[in-house]
C-alpha cells in the first residue's frame, strides 16, 4: 500500500502522483482479483434467474387446463403428501396449465416448494435453499463461508471502487491522444498493446462496473448495516426496509429474495377459501411470481401478514412490485400499495436491486450484465499479465514509491472513500502501515549493506 508521504526527489510532482496512484492500483488489483473472477461468473449466472428457475420445473409446466380443481383442492393434496407440514402461500401458475406451487413449511421453520398440477395431482417438489440459483447467490454473496465471506466479499467491492476510481487517473492519456485512450491501438505488439486494451476496456466499462457494486452495497453486512441505522435511527426514511442485509439475506440471500420464510408455524386460514384470492390475485394481472399468503403467516423478512389475505407481485423488477390485502370474512379490499408508494430512497435502492439483478428491462439487462462481468474479468486478466511481463522472477514488484507526497486533495478523497467505504478504510490504514514498515526495513538493511 502506497505510504502516506514519500521521500523528496527530482521526480517532477506529476510523474510522482501517478506513480503515487499506480501504487495503489496495483495493491487493488492484486487484492481483488480472485473476487473478481468469482462474483463476475456467479453473478453472470445469477443474471438468468428466471430463466434457470423456468427450466428447474420444466417438468411441472403445459399439464393442461381440463379437470382442473379449485385451489384449496390442489392445498389439500400438498397438506396430504407432507404430513405435519403447514400452508404459507400460493404461487399462481404462470401460464395457464401450469402447476401451482404451494410453499409448506415444517415445525422448525423449513420451507419446501410443492407443485401441484391443475388436477390436484401432487407433481414433486424442491428445497428453496437447493434450487441452482440460491446456491449461486450464497457463493456470490458469502462465498458459503458465513459472515466472513459477506465481510470478504464487501471489502473486495471496496477495494474494487479504487481500483476502478484509480485506473480512470491512469487512463488519461499525458499527452492526449484518440488512439490508445478511446481505441487500442492494435498495430503494438507485445506488452504495449496489453497495456491500450487493458486501460481502454477498463475506461468504456467503469461506469457499468461501478453502478453494479454501489447497488449491492445495500445489502452488504458492514454498509447495509451502517445504511439500515442511518435510515432507521436517523428518521431518514419512514416505514419497514424491504431488502435484506448480510448472510441472512444480503448479497447471499437478496437475489430474487423477496420470499417469505416462515420462522413458526402459521394457523389455518379462517373465513372464504383460498379460490376466492387466488380469483382476486389472477384478477390483479399482477408480474409474476403472484403469491397468496393468508392470514397472519409469519415471515422472517417483513411484517405477520396479520389478519388479512395478502396477494403479492414479488417481481425482481421491482418497478411491478405490488400488494393488495383482503379481509379474510368478505373479501373486500383492505389496502394497497406498489413501488410508487415507497420513499424516494427506497425506490433508488430497489431499482439498483433489479439493474444488478439483471431485470430492470429484460434481456437487454441481462445482457449489459454479462458484458460487464466479461469485461471486468477481461481488464483484470490483462493487468495480471502486464504485471507479469513487468516484475523481475520471485519478486512482488509493486510500482516504486518515489517522489513527493501525494497531493492534499488525494487525501482528502481517500478519507471519504474510507468514510463512505468503511471496510476500505479500515483495511487502507492497517496496509499503509504495513507497507511503510517493509519498506523501512528494506531501507534499513540497504543502508547496512553498503554501510
Amino acid at each position: 500500500m502506497p505510504a502516506i508521504a514519500t521521500s523528496a526527489s527530482t521526480v517532477p510532482a506529476g510523474q510522482a502522483l501517478y506513480r503515487w496512484v499506480w501504487r495503489w492500483h496495483f495493491y487493488a488489483g492484486l487484492f481483488v482479483l480472485p473476487f473478481i473472477l468469482i462474483l463476475a461468473v456467479t453473478g453472470s449466472i445469477y443474471l438468468f434467474k428466471p430463466q434457470v428457475e423456468r427450466w428447474e420445473e420444466r417438468a411441472f409446466r403445459g399439464l393442461g387446463t381440463e379437470g382442473a380443481v379449485a385451489p384449496e383442492a390442489q392445498l389439500s393434496a400438498a397438506l396430504a403428501a407432507n404430513k405435519g407440514m403447514r400452508f404459507n402461500h400460493y404461487r399462481l401458475p404462470r401460464e395457464a396449465g401450469d402447476a401451482a406451487m404451494l410453499q409448506l413449511v415444517d415445525a422448525d421453520g423449513r420451507p419446501r416448494e410443492v407443485y401441484v398440477s391443475p388436477q390436484g395431482r401432487v407433481l414433486g417438489s424442491l428445497d428453496p435453499a437447493a434450487r441452482i440459483e440460491a446456491i449461486v447467490a450464497r457463493i456470490h454473496g458469502s462465498l458459503l463461508i458465513g459472515t466472513l465471506g459477506d465481510r470478504l466479499v464487501e471489502l473486495a467491492a471496496s477495494w474494487t471502487i479504487v481500483l476502478i476510481l484509480s485506473g480512470l487517473y491512469l487512463w488519461w492519456p499525458r499527452p492526449f491522444s484518440l488512439a490508445g485512450t478511446l481505441w487500442p491501438r492494435f498495430w503494438l505488439r507485445g506488452r504495449p498493446l496489453l497495456k491500450d486494451l487493458h486501460r481502454v476496456t477498463g475506461f468504456w466499462v467503469a461506469g457499468l462496473v461501478l453502478v453494479m457494486l454501489a447497488s449491492g452495497l445495500p445489502w452488504a453486512g458492514a454498509w447495509g448495516g451502517t445504511f439500515k441505522w442511518v435510515r432507521a435511527e436517523l428518521g431518514l426514511v419512514k416505514g419497514r426496509q424491504d431488502w435484506k442485509i448480510g448472510v441472512d439475506g444480503g448479497h447471499a440471500g437478496h437475489h430474487g429474495a423477496m420470499t417469505d420464510m416462515p420462522t413458526a408455524r402459521a394457523p389455518e386460514p379462517k373465513g372464504l377459501p383460498l379460490s376466492v384470492f387466488v380469483a382476486k390475485a389472477a384478477a390483479e394481472r399482477m408480474a409474476f411470481p403472484v403469491l397468496v399468503l393468508p392470514p397472519h403467516t409469519v415471515q422472517k423478512f417483513g411484517p405477520p401478514t396479520g389478519a388479512v389475505w395478502t396477494v403479492k407481485s414479488e417481481a425482481q423488477n421491482r418497478w411491478l412490485d405490488r400488494r393488495v390485502t383482503y379481509d379474510p370474512a368478505s373479501g373486500i379490499e383492505t389496502g394497497r400499495s406498489g413501488f410508487a408508494d415507497l420513499h424516494v430512497i427506497d425506490r433508488i435502492v430497489n431499482t439498483g436491486v433489479a439493474w444488478h439483478e439483471g431485470q430492470l428491462f429484460g434481456l437487454a439487462n441481462q445482457l449489459i450484465g454479462v458484458a460487464t462481468a466479461i469485461s471486468l474479468i477481461a481488464i483484470s486478466v490483462l493487468g495480471t499479465l502486464l504485471w507479469l511481463k513487468r516484475r523481475p522472477r520471485g519478486q512482488v514488484a509493486a510500482p516504486p514509491r518515489r517522489g513527493a507526497a501525494a497531493p492534499g486533495w488525494m487525501f482528502a478523497l481517500l478519507i471519504v472513500l474510507g468514510v463512505l467505504l468503511p471496510l476500505f478504510g479500515a483495511s487502507a490504514l492497517v496496509l499503509a502501515l504495513v507497507d511503510r514498515i517493509v519498506v523501512s526495513i528494506r531501507a534499513r538493511g540497504q543502508a547496512e549493506v553498503t554501510a
